[in-house]
């Protein structure tokens, strides 16, 4: 029992909490860029060589195991977009979003210098184009409200007895909010667009 206890201690007592069971933990970066006519987000597409090619992100990508969510996202967006860790202040870290798949995103949004936009050079492997919409466009414009449902579809072969609860018990169903924004001839939808419009209301 004392050695069970001491695991435990040991484990807990520098443990940071996470989601419970996350399959996988993500880090993106909310880069801002200012321009002469105020403060912009900066976007990417996605080249057609990478999974959901063609959809609008946030450069950034999977935790490597030790890294923590900020050397992620600036390690991501050197290699995305060549711009220098060096030449991105972080302002913190916002709040995460928990996937239905099993898996945990933290954006941290940060600004770039001159030099780091200057030195901005997209990976065609990655990165089809990039392009930046001024955050006053999202204070002032609502996204689009779109959502799906989740619904539970138990096994036949769950055992209702054994738990001790009627087959048809009333199993928790969810919504998943899937905000749009349409500009310039582009899409900013889903988590990207939850993590904007979570963003911009600190504004």
């Amino acid at each position: 029992m004392r050695e069970e206890l001491t695991n435990l201690r040991r484990f807990y007592g520098g443990h940071v909490p996470t989601l419970l069971e996350a399959r996988h933990e993500y880090a993106v970066l909310c880069p801002l860029v200012e321009r002469p006519d105020g403060l912009h987000l900066l976007f990417e597409v996605r080249s057609a060589g990478v999974s959901q090619s063609g959809e609008t992100c946030f450069p950034g990508g999977q935790m490597e195991p030790g890294e923590t969510p900020a050397d992620c996202a600036l390690r991501e967006t050197e290699e995305e977009l060549s711009i220098p860790r060096a030449e991105i202040r972080l302002l913190g870290q916002g709040a995460f979003i928990c996937n239905q798949r099993g898996f945990l995103l933290r954006p941290l949004p940060g600004l770039v210098s001159p030099a780091g936009l200057a030195a901005l050079r997209p990976a065609p492997a990655e990165v089809a184009e990039v392009f930046t919409v001024p955050v006053k466009f999202f204070r002032t414009t609502l996204p689009q409200p779109c959502a799906y449902d989740l619904i539970p579809h138990v096994p036949e072969s769950f055992p209702y007895e054994a738990v001790g609860i009627p087959r048809d018990y009333p199993w928790n169903r969810g919504k998943v909010e899937v905000p749009v924004w349409l500009y310039g001839g582009h899409a900013i939808w889903g988590m990207t667009a939850r993590i904007v419009r979570d963003l911009v209301s600190h504004l």
